[in-house]
């Protein structure tokens, strides 16, 4: 991932592309100093990074939106929809229904209490292809909390 990240920077550089530059450059680095804090960075260790740097722009951009700086949260933007490039295709919602089936009877759970089970199933399987927050939503739906 650290390799794309720059052939892409370094690409942008020569096309003179400086707020993409700017975008690559905070995204590499956030990339090197996970990889740093971790000795080596794998697959699922650098979308981890980039699901958290995409959801600081998201949030960002609704700051600076709720604040009227328009430009600011459209620059965000731009920057989360440069990361979204870097991770995997999100799931569709009957793929992750069809997830959620799968690690329910894998866990065996029956009821809201097994949340905690069947997300430590589903957690890695989904994991930059689908918000958390709306997966844990959709299995306490699935198992009627």
């Amino acid at each position: 991932m650290i390799e794309q990240v720059e052939a892409d920077l370094k690409a942008a550089r020569l096309e003179r592309d400086t707020e993409r530059v700017g975008a690559l450059s905070m995204l590499l680095a956030a990339l090197k100093d996970a990889e740093k804090a971790q000795g080596s960075l794998d697959e699922s260790g650098a979308i981890q990074v980039l699901t958290r740097e995409r959801k600081r722009r998201v949030e960002a951009a609704e700051s600076f939106r709720e604040g009227g700086r328009e430009a600011d949260a459209a620059k965000e933007e731009a920057e989360a929809a440069l990361i979204d490039g870097y991770l995997p295709a999100a799931l569709s919602p009957e793929e992750l229904q069809e997830l959620i089936a799968q690690a329910i009877a894998e866990t065996g759970a029956t009821e809201a209490k097994d949340l905690g089970a069947v997300m430590k199933v589903l957690t890695p399987r989904t994991q930059g292809r689908a918000d958390g927050k709306a997966v844990s939503t959709a299995v306490r739906e699935a198992l009627g909390g």
